[in-house]
């Protein structure tokens, strides 16, 4: 019995010490990232550039200004808000000249939550009174009710009548809930929020966990799970699981490029609750610049009044160190004295040794070298066996799709260089003899060019099919199930497929699809634009998605 209670004890201890280390590496990880934050900077910049050219595209439509306006603003909305903002009015003004009103509604929504970020308060009224909210769609309704608990969330802030708002953005909060489909990571999110504030912590926290085991990467969800879960852990004052998750959250901050951020100024209160002065003055000094960046007005107000307090903190710190310093280093000074003393001494005593011990450390020396060598030889020979073990199979691999396909090439070119002769021969035989019209019907009919297209096309439909086998089924399963396509008695794909089927190969830019399929550049772009206005996911997120259908099949 005492053994069994020892070793329950013995696991508990075990599991206490590898969540520990778990959380040290966290904030490790978080500390060097915090270093490298322009790595992600200039990623998102990037990002923002590519789209931006979008807008040269020759005889670009409002509508498609309009979506680049979209994506554009996607990617200011938590970078920087005055872009984010600029992005929204230029949506407004062309949902007005198109007389859209529901990208009407939809571009003042974003514009909203945007001034909420900004603390532009009573723009953010204006406009939400100004919406009629009988006259959404669901998926805008629920812009609708998350931009007004939004705003009475943050409006409540530091304000004489807080009860009244927060009672507010709590009923607002049950109107999302209402309209929000239960099986979204929405949903959920909204949903523990409301358990965390009637103090069911316990349900609130199983959920947030699901939500987070099922995020794989580090994405701004995963960001916004975890800052929920370390608002749980802080109310239960487990501080360790609290900024463990804080730093988590920090961390996809960070990776995402997002400076309207909450979890690094939360992690500075911590670590300043717990003494950890030189981190929490690190964190806070990030998250200040990360708000001022991104003009958010009222992070930057909520950090204004933590970061006097822990700079003062981090200042007594530094003047508490520099007067250790000197006096350590006037110890350091007189043990120094005694030290070179006793260096002599030793040195002395050492001489009389050396001489004896000299020839069995050359000796060992030697036997050492000998081992070295042996052991790098033995090293090296298995480095290499495992190298060619790795090439040998990525070459069998790559032999069985070249047998596949170079035939397939060669069978073509074979093909193609046949048809020329003959071709040839044809001209060559209305030549000689004389039959110069039906020479010259020859010469001027495109039936050659258009046969040998659409037998391009043949061939490129049934090489693609082969290699992604599931290609048009999967792509329907990212469409609206009214506006799936539906190919004609042996058509394999049709002008849309094959536009997409050419994206997932890679070939992204129009107009290297336009010469591929003879068609405009402009006419390529409003097939791609048509066919992402009926995608039943996100449009910026579309082409991405058919970017990772399928896998090449190998023979």
């Amino acid at each position: 019995m005492k053994k069994a209670v020892f070793f329950i004890l013995l696991l508990f201890c075990i599991n206490g010490l590898f969540a520990n280390m778990s959380q040290d590496t966290t904030l490790l990880t978080l500390y060097k990232l915090m270093d490298h934050k322009d790595i992600y900077m200039t990623e998102k910049e990037e990002r923002i550039s590519e789209m931006k050219k979008m807008f040269k595209t020759p005889n670009i439509t409002s509508e498609q200004s309009y979506d680049i306006n979209l994506k554009l603003y996607n990617e200011y909305k938590t970078y920087i808000s005055d872009s984010a903002i600029h992005y929204a009015r230029e949506n407004t003004k062309i949902a007005d000249k198109l007389q859209h009103p529901v990208w009407t509604k939809e571009s003042r929504l974003d514009l909203v939550s945007l001034y909420i970020v900004a603390g532009m308060y009573i723009e953010a009224v204006d406009i939400l009174k100004a919406i009629n909210k009988k006259d959404l769609p669901d998926w805008l309704l629920v812009k609708y009710y998350d931009c007004n608990k939004q705003l009475y969330n943050y409006y409540s802030s530091n304000n004489p009548y807080t009860r009244i708002y927060i009672e507010k953005s709590r009923l607002y909060r049950d109107s999302l809930l209402n309209v929000l489909d239960k099986n979204t990571n929405h949903y959920k999110i909204v949903y523990a929020e409301k358990l965390y504030d009637e103090k069911r912590l316990n349900e609130a926290e199983q959920i947030l966990l699901k939500l987070l085991n099922q995020t794989k990467e580090d994405t701004h969800e995963k960001a916004v799970l975890a800052y929920a879960l370390a608002n749980i852990y802080k109310k239960e004052g487990n501080i360790g699981l609290e900024k463990h998750y804080y730093a988590v959250s920090a961390i996809c901050d960070i990776k995402n490029a997002i400076k309207e951020n909450a979890s690094m100024q939360a992690l500075a209160s911590v670590l300043y609750e717990i003494g950890d002065v030189d981190k929490a003055y690190v964190c806070i000094k990030s998250s200040m610049k990360d708000a001022m960046f991104c003009n958010a007005r009222l992070r930057t107000y909520e950090v204004s009044q933590i970061f006097p307090i822990i700079d003062s903190a981090y200042q007594e710190n530094t003047n508490r160190q520099k007067t250790e310093l000197q006096l350590f280093l006037i110890l350091v000074s007189i043990l120094s004295v005694f030290l070179i003393i006793a260096i002599i001494y030793v040195y002395r005593q050492m001489k009389r040794v050396a001489r004896i011990r000299k020839k069995l450390y050359q000796t060992n020396l030697k036997l050492k070298d000998l081992n070295s060598d042996l052991q790098s030889t033995i090293n090296q020979l298995n480095d290499v066996n495992r190298e060619l073990s790795t090439v040998n199979v990525e070459l069998s691999e790559a032999n069985q799709i070249k047998e596949a396909y170079i035939g397939h090439f060669l069978d073509l070119c074979s093909t193609y260089i046949d048809k020329l002769a003959k071709y040839q021969n044809t001209l060559n035989k209305k030549a000689v003899e004389k039959k110069l019209d039906e020479l010259y019907k020859m010469l001027k009919s495109n039936d050659m060019i258009n046969n040998e297209l659409k037998e391009l096309y043949e061939n490129f439909d049934n090489i693609f099919l082969h290699l992604y086998p599931n290609f048009v089924e999967e792509l329907n399963s990212l469409l609206q199930k009214e506006e799936r396509f539906v190919l004609k008695p042996n058509e394999l794909l049709n002008v849309e497929l094959r536009i997409f089927a050419l994206i997932r190969l890679g070939i992204t830019d129009s107009s290297r699809i336009a010469n591929f399929l003879h068609y405009s550049a402009n006419t390529i772009y409003s097939y791609r634009t048509r066919v992402r206005n009926k995608a039943a996911v996100p449009r910026e997120e579309f082409e991405n998605l058919v970017m990772k259908i399928g896998a090449i099949k190998k023979n």
